[in-house]
C-alpha cells in the first residue's frame, strides 16, 4: 500500500468530522508500507472544505468540483474517485463507514475490479503483506484478513481510529480535472429531506444518551432521553426495540443494524443491553447504565450503574443538571 488515497465526506461542503479517523488510519497504512497517502474532497464547497485537512501529513489535496458532482449520487462520484485513483496510481482506498461510502466504495471497488473489505478496526502488516483486521458476529469475533490484488478498498470504523494530531507542514491543494469524462445517467436527483436538529449526531458527539424498552412512549423519549441529553449538551440515541415499535425513528438507532458510536459519555437509559445494541456502543470511554432490573445484562459492560426506575431517575437527574 505505497499509495493510499482517502475518500473525505461532506455535507452541503462541511468536512464530516468521521473522515479524521480515516485520515489517521492512511497514516498508518503509510508509515507501515513506508508509502504516501493523499486525500479526495468532492463536490460543491469541496475547495473550501480542504482547508480543513490541511496540516495533517497528506502528500497532497485533490479537490473535484463539476457540475454532475452538486449532489452526492453514488454513480457519478464513483466515476470520478476511481478517474482520481487511476491517475494517480492508487493502490489503496478507504473512508469511514458511513452510509456515504457504503453506497459509494462498492461502486468504486467494482470500476477498479478491486477487493474490497468492510467495517475494518485495525490496520497492520507482517511479512505477507498488510492485514486487516475486521469485526463479526456483533463484535463477538474478530477476523485477520488478507486482501489480495494490486488495489485495495476499504471502509473502517470511525470510533476505532482516534483522530491524528495535526502537522507543521501544509499540503498542496491540487484541483482535479474532470472534462471527458463519460458520466452514467442511470440515476437522478430528486429532492433531499433533511431534519434539521439543534442536536448534534450521535456518532460526532462526545455525550449520547440513549433510551431502551423501558421508555413506553414518544413523548416519554423526549422527555426523559431528550431532556437528560439536552441537560448534558448531548446527542440522543435509541435502541431498535424503540426503532421497531415505532417510538423512535430508525436514524437514531445504534447497535449493529444501526450507528456505531463511541463517545466519552454513554448513559443507556432502560436499555436491557441486548448483544446487538452493545456492538454498536462498547468502544466508549465511559458507560452508565440506568436499569431497575439489576440483573439486565447492560451493567455487566457499563463503568457505573443504577438501579433504578428511569421514569423517577432521569426526571431528578435532569433538574439537578439544570440547577447547576
Amino acid at each position: 500500500m505505497k499509495r493510499t488515497l482517502v475518500i473525505a465526506e461532506l455535507d452541503h461542503g462541511v468536512l464530516k468530522p468521521c473522515t479524521h479517523a480515516a485520515v489517521a488510519a492512511a497514516r498508518r497504512a503509510a508509515e507501515l508500507a513506508g508509502g504516501t497517502f493523499e486525500i479526495l474532497l468532492l463536490g460543491p464547497g469541496a475547495g473550501t472544505a480542504s482547508g480543513a485537512l490541511l496540516n495533517f501529513g497528506a502528500a497532497a489535496l485533490h479537490v473535484a468540483e463539476h457540475p454532475e458532482l452538486a449532489e452526492p449520487l453514488a454513480d457519478r462520484y464513483a466515476v470520478a474517485v476511481a478517474h482520481v485513483a487511476r491517475g494517480r496510481g492508487t493502490d489503496f482506498l478507504i473512508a469511514a463507514a458511513s452510509t456515504f461510502s457504503k453506497d459509494l466504495l462498492p461502486r468504486v471497488a467494482g470500476l477498479l475490479d478491486a477487493g474490497m473489505l468492510s467495517d475494518v478496526v485495525e490496520i497492520g502488516a507482517d511479512s505477507s503483506g498488510p492485514l486487516f483486521k475486521r469485526v463479526l458476529h456483533a463484535g463477538n469475533a474478530i477476523a485477520t484478513v488478507i486482501l489480495e490484488g494490486p488495489v485495495r478498498v476499504a471502509t473502517l470504523r470511525a470510533a476505532a481510529f482516534p483522530p491524528a494530531p495535526r502537522l507543521e507542514s501544509t499540503a498542496p491543494v491540487l484541483a482535479v480535472d474532470l472534462s471527458g469524462l463519460a458520466w452514467p445517467d442511470g440515476t437522478s436527483f430528486v429532492a433531499r429531506d433533511r431534519k434539521t436538529s439543534a442536536r448534534p449526531d450521535a456518532t460526532e458527539a462526545r455525550i449520547v444518551v440513549s433510551g431502551g424498552r423501558g421508555i413506553k412512549t414518544s413523548e416519554d423519549f423526549e422527555r426523559l432521553v431528550g431532556g437528560l441529553a439536552d441537560a448534558l449538551g448531548g446527542a440522543v440515541g435509541s435502541s431498535r426495540a424503540l426503532v421497531d415499535a415505532g417510538i423512535t425513528a430508525n436514524s437514531l438507532q445504534i447497535g449493529q443494524t444501526g450507528k456505531v458510536v463511541a463517545p466519552d459519555l454513554y448513559i443507556a437509559v432502560g436499555i436491557s443491553g441486548a448483544i446487538q445494541h452493545i456492538a454498536g456502543m462498547k468502544d466508549t470511554k465511559v458507560i452508565v447504565a440506568i436499569n431497575k432490573d439489576p440483573d439486565a445484562p447492560i451493567f455487566e459492560v457499563a463503568d457505573l450503574g443504577l438501579v433504578a426506575d428511569v421514569y423517577q431517575a432521569v426526571p431528578e437527574m435532569i433538574e439537578r443538571l439544570q440547577r447547576r
